[in-house]
């Protein structure tokens, strides 16, 4: 409370946690800011502002790695393609990556948040009683009608999952994370491969939401983690674009005309 605001009512207004600022005082999640510069790496440094603590090296490298494999998927990706035609608008960078990050939704940019909901639900069903295989069958069938977190349209076998998995398997041997949603999303892939000569392997959405689901992180941090993964990407992507020199290029070259729908 002050003379200006006698009642400490302006003071609560945006009360927060997550950082204090005052003059020559800036610290964040109880730290003062001068002592993470040089000393945290970015990794950690998303999981403090998340969570108000600093991972232990092991939990910063997994969350690292899931990170790592979501940065980029080429310009057939919606909100690449997007970032692209956005920068030879001469929106600047800023307008490029707010446009493309604006179209991670369900669809494109939501599976890690689904899969772990899936993963969840799974693991629900299982302390309710139900064996494993029982309670993924059940919440498969309860789930959306794209499953997510399994599948590729390109990969056969997204090329992310094994090294992501295997991070997961060592964490687990060595109680870094528990191991449960590991088990869960094993048990969803191994379901879907039953019958069919074409396995349904798991992909990036898949791997990514086990790691996060792991290390705590709830369902909608999945989607927030992915979309500061990917933002990566899109600044690239829109800063080669605007290189180019090129004006309002659209999603397909000048000679194709789009087929008219009478």
């Amino acid at each position: 409370m002050t003379d200006i605001d006698p009642t400490g009512t302006v003071a609560q207004w945006w009360t927060t946690a997550i950082s204090r600022m005052e003059p020559g005082v800036i610290e964040l999640r109880g730290r003062p800011v001068q002592d993470l510069i040089g000393t945290t790496g970015l990794t950690s440094m998303i999981w403090l502002m998340l969570r108000g603590d600093l991972p232990s090296a092991r939990q910063a490298a997994l969350l690292d790695a899931a990170l790592v494999a979501a940065v980029d998927h080429g310009p057939q990706a919606p909100s690449i393609a997007i970032a692209r035609m956005a920068a030879t608008c001469g929106v600047g960078l800023n307008g490029a990556v707010a446009s493309a990050v604006n179209t991670l939704g369900d669809s494109h940019g939501g599976a890690g948040e689904q899969c772990v909901a899936l993963l969840d639900d799974i693991l629900r069903r299982e302390a309710g009683g139900l064996d494993l295989r029982t309670a993924a069958e059940q919440a498969v069938a309860a789930g959306p009608r794209y499953l997510p977190g399994f599948g590729h349209r390109f990969h056969p076998r997204d090329p992310r999952r094994d090294p992501l998995l295997g991070l997961v398997e060592d964490a687990v041997r060595d109680g870094v994370v528990p191991g449960n949603h590991l088990r869960a999303g094993k048990c969803v892939e191994a379901l879907l491969a039953e019958g069919r000569a074409e396995p349904i392997p798991m992909n990036i959405d898949g791997a990514t939401a086990i790691i996060y689901a792991e290390l705590g992180f709830p369902a909608p941090l999945a989607r927030g983690l992915f979309v500061l993964s990917r933002s990566i990407g899109i600044l690239a992507h829109a800063w080669e674009e605007s290189q180019s020199g090129l004006r309002n290029k659209g999603p397909i070259p000048r000679t194709i005309l789009p087929a008219h729908h009478a």
